[in-house]
């Protein structure tokens, strides 16, 4: 049996002033790296063989607070990088929305993404993009029969894998639970089928309301 421990990356600068991030980067804000450290104190007596994540800078930083001194090897894997935006990087959605070709498929990607279209602000395909993070997935699983893994990626690479793993329609996407930052999501692969345990848990967030 193997278990799979899932987050997302803290927040970062760019989660505050809400700017799309995709392939770029911004850094951990002190809540952000809080946040981690938090989910690896939850995580601390969970005997880890390996720990795989995208290689942007805002998801190896978040595994790193959360392996903390742990002895376990940590992996970077191209196809946990979040999804490419094009053009949209590094803009507010105020500042997408007020480009006329962008504000519809902006739109369609948040509310009905199976309509949407990449092409306009040269981003990346859905399709594409999915299948590269079911890529990824199946390779860690075929490197890994049992034990306890960790994965730490972004948020629409998770509802990614969501989408992979409980057989999600692209239309669905976006339904609920919401994927917060290091948020904590559990599921088991017994070589058949998967099983989750918990889906975008934020429990460890001592004294506060997400």
């Amino acid at each position: 049996m193997l278990n799979i421990y899932l987050t997302r990356h803290g927040e970062t600068q760019w989660n505050i002033e809400n700017r799309l991030q995709g392939s770029k980067n911004s850094q951990l804000t002190d809540k952000g790296i809080e946040h981690a450290i938090m989910l690896g104190d939850r995580l601390r007596n969970i005997d880890f063989s390996a720990i795989y994540t995208s290689p942007l800078e805002r998801a190896l930083q978040t595994a790193n607070y959360i392996k903390s001194d742990k002895d376990v090897p940590i992996y970077t894997i191209e196809n946990l990088k979040e999804m490419n935006f094009g053009d949209w990087e590094g803009k507010t959605k105020d500042e997408i929305e007020a480009v006329d070709n962008y504000k519809n498929e902006y739109h369609n990607f948040w509310h009905i993404p199976h309509m949407y279209n990449h092409k306009p602000h040269n981003g990346e395909g859905l399709i594409t993009f999915k299948r590269r993070v079911e890529e990824a997935l199946s390779k860690v699983i075929s490197s890994n029969s049992d034990g306890n893994i960790l994965i730490v990626t972004h948020a629409v690479v998770i509802k990614a894998i969501l989408s992979f793993t409980m057989d999600i329609s692209t239309d669905k996407m976006w339904d609920p639970p919401f994927i917060h930052g290091t948020s904590l999501t559990i599921f088991k692969w017994d070589g058949e089928q998967f099983n989750f345990k918990v889906i975008g848990d934020i429990s460890h967030f001592k004294n506060e309301s997400e």
